[in-house]
């Protein structure tokens, strides 16, 4: 295992910080001492878990409603990140969506969605972070998926747009690598989140809790990566469950 390097004072931003794998991830950081800026949708929700961080951690939190396909709104995010906190360290592109459903029934709407959360998302935060991330030799971590490196027969265009999550991140690696930037793609299996939400049960639902990943699993894997020391990056990690690939 490298050298870690401590976290403490660092700010992150944190995309789909609400709920589920992005609110974990911004406790968890926030243990580390990192001072946080939460996008997402659910302001009044952002509020109270900013409240929460503040209390538990002592840390500073920035809650800012964020649509991500919106790219002034991210603009805004990253911005407000550098201009609260006076410097950028981590980006953490977890947003994301997906539409359960064959691609003959999908509606354009349905489409248009996801491709525009879990692609352009990624891109918007990613292209306003880059600058500052090269000034702080920052961390790039994407959330990307079991889906992403294996056929999703019951659902391709999310499959898709994890493959180009992964093909993204590392593409970006060689461009920013030169300049100290590290790049990680963390790719779960099922966790038991409020994902799936947007068309049937969500994963909190469908399965018991010890059934599937935690998000907090999946939270400590993002902080394994953020703590890499400065020359080395986490290029991809994969945490599945245990029992992921019996059905192969």
């Amino acid at each position: 295992m490298g050298a870690m390097r401590t976290i403490e004072g660092f700010t992150a931003v944190v995309t789909g910080a609400s709920a589920g794998i992005g609110e974990a991830t911004a406790h968890t950081l926030a243990s580390a001492g990192v001072d946080l800026v939460l996008g997402a949708r659910r302001e009044e929700r952002l509020e109270s878990i900013a409240a929460t961080l503040r209390d538990d951690h002592g840390v500073a939190v920035t809650p800012v409603r964020t649509d991500v396909t919106e790219r002034e709104d991210v603009d805004r995010l990253v911005e407000t990140a550098v201009a609260e906190h006076g410097s950028l360290d981590v980006l953490v592109n977890n947003a994301g969506m997906a539409h359960a459903g064959d691609v003959e029934s999908m509606a354009d709407e349905e489409y248009r969605r996801m491709m525009a959360v879990n692609t352009d998302g990624m891109f918007y935060a990613t292209r306003a972070a880059l600058p500052h991330l090269r000034e702080t030799r920052g961390v790039v971590v994407f959330v990307g998926s079991f889906a992403g490196q294996y056929p999703r027969a019951a659902n391709p265009v999310y499959a898709a747009t994890k493959w180009w999550t992964r093909g993204f991140a590392h593409s970006l690696q060689g461009q920013v690598g030169e300049d100290g930037v590290a790049v990680s793609v963390i790719n779960p299996s099922e966790v038991r989140t409020e994902f799936g939400s947007q068309r049937g049960a969500p994963a909190t639902e469908r399965f018991e809790e010890g059934e599937v990943t935690d998000p907090t699993a999946i939270a400590e894997a993002i902080r394994f990566a953020v703590q890499q020391d400065r020359v080395d990056t986490v290029s991809e990690l994969n945490l599945y469950r245990r029992d992921k690939f019996t059905g192969f």
